[in-house]
């Protein structure tokens, strides 16, 4: 489920990590394979909390039942909601539960604030119109679930709870919220049951996600491995300005960039460099897209003369692969 353009940044995050840690290239690689597994159990505590705040929806609205002069809603409860089929097939799911069993015991310690994700999404009017109707479908359960599922996502309180368990998990928070959203809206009726293999963020049993993630161990070994003949390279193409200087988020964007070109044969030099350039806009400054775009066009010359970049099939030719 993860991007490669996700797996880069992580990668990008790991080397970052080795050069100011000094780790060495095999604790690098120990560290981004844990790092990425552990990514699955942020998606699931993301997701989870949905089936928990259904569990909780159902104690808060027998406890208003039970009150000792309840008003008429109270007494008469819609449980429209508790009946949700989409939610109710996450929960029967069996291997949603012992992924939630194994990783989420942290809703039980926080049932407050479940508590009040489900009585503030209540007041919403994406509930209430939920409520109004009394007949609704797989797809309407499932609108629903899915914008509970933004309402959860966008509540300060629960983004806490969940970054305190990992200290990247801060800033990786939003794009699983992104994958996680775009998964459950491929599920659909016909599919989904107890027995669906849920999906998870790097699932091994995939062909696809398998394929990706070994890129991204090649490119994490292959740039440790070359960055000081890389830097070398990057030293002889600076005009006017002292290698020290350089910034170096702009050093390691670059070195990936080059062990990228030479490992990665499938891969069109083009997108290599168009992946960089948007990886420096969300990790280093403004300027820096002109100048590792500048450094790379270079490289890439120099490199081709060299012998060193071998594409084959469509590498030379098609920019938009869909390897990259």
């Amino acid at each position: 489920m993860l991007s490669r353009h996700f797996l880069r940044s992580k990668v990008l995050q790991e080397i970052y990590s080795s050069q100011i840690d000094g780790k060495d290239a095999i604790q690098a690689s120990k560290d981004f394979e844990y790092h990425v597994g552990r990514l699955n159990e942020l998606g699931v505590l993301q997701v989870s909390l949905m089936t928990k705040v259904l569990e909780m929806a159902e104690v808060v609205i027998e406890e208003g039942r039970r009150k000792f002069r309840p008003t008429d809603a109270e007494k008469t409860p819609n449980r429209k909601f508790l009946g949700n089929e989409f939610l109710r097939r996450m929960s029967d799911n069996f291997e949603l539960r012992q992924l939630t069993e194994k990783w989420c015991g942290c809703w039980e310690t926080h049932s407050d604030l479940v508590r009040e994700a489900f009585i503030e999404f209540r007041k919403t009017d994406t509930y209430c119109e939920y409520l109004s109707h009394p007949d609704t479908d797989f797809a309407q359960d499932k609108e629903l679930a899915i914008m509970l599922f933004r309402f959860l996502m966008n509540r300060e309180a629960i983004v806490a709870v969940i970054a305190e368990r990992s200290l990247l998990w801060e800033d990786d928070f939003e794009q699983i919220a992104q994958y996680n959203y775009m998964m459950l809206k491929t599920l659909d009726e016909q599919h989904f049951d107890e027995a669906m293999q849920w999906p998870v963020m790097y699932d091994k049993r995939e062909e696809k996600d398998e394929a990706d993630m070994e890129f991204a161990r090649q490119l994490l070994t292959e740039t440790l491995a070359h960055r000081a003949e890389s830097e070398e390279m990057i030293k002889a193409r600076l005009q006017g300005w002292e290698f020290e200087r350089v910034a170096l988020m702009d050093i390691l964007l670059i070195d990936m960039a080059v062990a990228e070109f030479i490992a990665c044969p499938s891969i069109p030099e083009k997108v290599t460099i168009d992946e960089y350039i948007e990886l420096s806009k969300e990790f280093s400054s403004e300027r820096s897209k002109l100048f590792i775009n500048g450094i790379l066009d270079k490289l890439v010359l120099e490199l081709r003369s060299q012998g060193k970049i071998k594409k084959s099939g469509r590498g030379l030719l098609n920019e938009n692969s869909e390897e990259a």
